[in-house]
């Protein structure tokens, strides 16, 4: 018992190997990987880091739709919930429009970029989902609006 006492003794005297020790930066990653997120600034990444499946496919989008990063760059964006981004895609794919707000959309047409308030008339286009484009064909489908129930 006193053999494996001093053993333990001298075991612990003896300096612990130095383990080698990597941080990673999670939101550096994924702006490496996602350069278009730097549009947004580094905070505004590191504030919805844990929204990073949604962060992806909103960079996805951006990167097929190269203007939309400079929209977002000349734009504040600190206060901006990233299930707020809407992208909307014409049928025909000859115009897209991005929403920051429930109030103002950029829409891009023949490569100009323009500023368009948001209504329901945007019957001429779909939602733009997880990388491919929805099924909105009716204002309807796109925006619900209540059922009236009959009348009384």
């Amino acid at each position: 018992m006193l053999r494996d006492y001093k053993r333990e003794l001298e075991r612990l005297r003896e300096l612990p190997e130095l383990a080698l020790v990597i941080k990673i930066d999670p939101v550096g990653e994924l702006l490496r990987e996602w350069p278009e997120l730097g549009a947004f600034g580094v905070e505004w990444v590191k504030k919805w880091l844990d929204l990073r499946d949604r962060l992806i496919e909103i960079a996805k989008v951006m990167r097929r739709f190269p203007w939309m990063v400079e929209v977002v760059r000349q734009r504040p964006v600190s206060i901006l919930h990233p299930y707020t981004v809407e992208v909307y895609v014409a049928v025909d794919g000859s115009e897209a429009c991005l929403a920051l707000n429930q109030l103002k959309a950029f829409c891009a047409r023949d490569g100009a970029v323009k500023e368009a308030k948001l209504e329901p008339a945007f019957s001429r286009y779909e939602a733009h989902t997880r990388g491919r484009l929805g099924r909105c064909t009716a204002p309807r489908a796109c925006w619900p609006t209540p059922r009236r129930r009959g009348s009384t």
